[in-house]
């Protein structure tokens, strides 16, 4: 759920990579921004950037993490879905 009243679309991307662009580096501006319904996290609460990176790049989901240590294991299932698509955007 976004923010404030915030309302999701093109421009809010766009001012999304604008503040990464001015705040950090032209480096990090991603390609692309996803708005996900939650971030999976350890149990301690931490993100878990690596495993969704892992995914992303390619690994199966059961290499990638353990779903024994995260708080909500399934907010994983988007990131795998996602990988698929990027994967092979034929079939997605």
């Amino acid at each position: 759920m976004l923010q404030g009243g915030a309302v999701w679309g093109e421009a809010l991307q766009e001012r999304i990579k604008h503040q990464i662009r001015t705040k950090a580096s032209a480096r990090h501006v991603p390609n692309e921004v996803v708005q996900v319904a939650e971030i999976p996290r350890t149990l301690i609460g931490k993100k878990m950037e690596v495993p969704v990176r892992k995914l992303l790049l390619g690994a199966s989901p059961d290499k990638a993490a353990s779903l024994d240590s995260m708080q909500n294991p399934d907010s994983l299932a988007f990131f795998v879905q996602y990988a698929k698509a990027l994967q092979d955007p034929l079939h997605a």
